[in-house]
């Protein structure tokens, strides 16, 4: 296998570096001295330093990482939609895929000073409390939150074998994430102006944070390896789809009208999260996070 080589730069393996976050993520790692390589079970995203294997291929996984001999790992690929059809696939890749990867690792001649693997905050489903802390007991209420929740459990017996550290992301959103997420297809719908849209419940409250942040976190992370620690990735601030609605009508400068679908609303729809990120400032020393109505304006003006 031919791999670009830089023997002066440590080296970074982001799975799902052509991925919405890992783009963001390898971007900040490049910036910080790092030469970063992928991993991608997809036609066509092989260039750009990513190397095609299916997480799911045992063999081919460890022969990839027996090559590239990386010094950190973040680990992002994954089904992260929820309302992903293929509810087998969504285990599969999230768990089964994650285990191949660790097992990876663990079994290299040059294992990494650093893992981190990425989990959701939808494990904890419709938490009684907030904001939501790295404590508070997690009650999945969708498939994807059990396999994110199986996900962490299973990584936990690799703990004496590699040094890892969960992150728990809340929403987030930025430029370039795919329209069948929600805060996108707003923006977009804005954009093109359009009188109308059609959505679940819009009075549901979420933590969104800005993907750049995101991105910064993980790069801080790797630089301060807090080795053992599991960390809210959220910004500590609560909005309805309602303000987020509101927001882009002020940034637009007109109204647009909402429409419920019924087929959008879900029946086991989590109706807050929001998380507290007093540990992520406590560990890693973060400045303030990008306010809402800046994402949504970078979104709108679309660079």
């Amino acid at each position: 296998m031919a791999l670009r080589s830089e023997m002066t730069k440590p080296r970074a393996l982001v799975t799902g570096r052509t991925g919405f976050t890992g783009v963001y993520v390898a971007r900040e790692l490049e910036r910080a001295g790092y030469e970063v390589f992928g991993l991608s079970n997809h036609p066509g995203e092989d260039g750009s330093g990513s190397i095609r294997v299916d997480l799911l291929d045992r063999v081919a996984l460890r022969q990839a990482v027996a090559d590239l001999r990386p010094e950190v790992v973040i680990h992002l690929a994954a089904i992260a939609f929820v309302a992903h059809g293929d509810v087998g696939e969504m285990y599969q890749v999230n768990v089964v895929g994650t285990r191949n990867l660790l097992d990876a690792l663990a079994s290299a001649a040059s294992q990494p000073r650093l893992v981190v693997l990425a989990s959701s905050a939808n494990i904890y489903g419709n938490a009684a409390v907030e904001p939501i802390t790295e404590e508070t007991l997690p009650a999945p209420a969708n498939d994807y939150a059990v396999s994110k929740l199986a996900m962490e459990h299973m990584a936990r017996l690799w703990t004496g074998k590699l040094p890892m550290v969960f992150v728990r992301p809340f929403n987030y959103t930025g430029l370039g994430q795919s329209e069948q997420f929600l805060i996108p297809k707003i923006v977009a719908h804005f954009r093109r102006r359009e009188r109308s849209i059609e959505l679940g419940n819009t009075d549901v409250v979420r933590d969104f944070s800005d993907v750049r942040d995101i991105a910064r976190y993980y790069l801080e992370i790797i630089r301060r390896e807090p080795v053992g620690e599991t960390l809210n990735l959220c910004s500590g601030r609560g909005h309805s789809l309602d303000d987020v609605l509101g927001t882009m009508a002020e940034i637009a400068g007109y109204e647009i009208e909402r429409r419920v679908n019924p087929a959008f609303v879900r029946a086991n729809e989590v109706h807050r999260l929001v998380g507290s990120n007093a540990k992520l400032h406590d560990r890693l020393g973060i400045g303030h996070p990008v306010p809402l109505r800046e994402t949504l304006a970078w979104m709108y003006a679309g660079s």
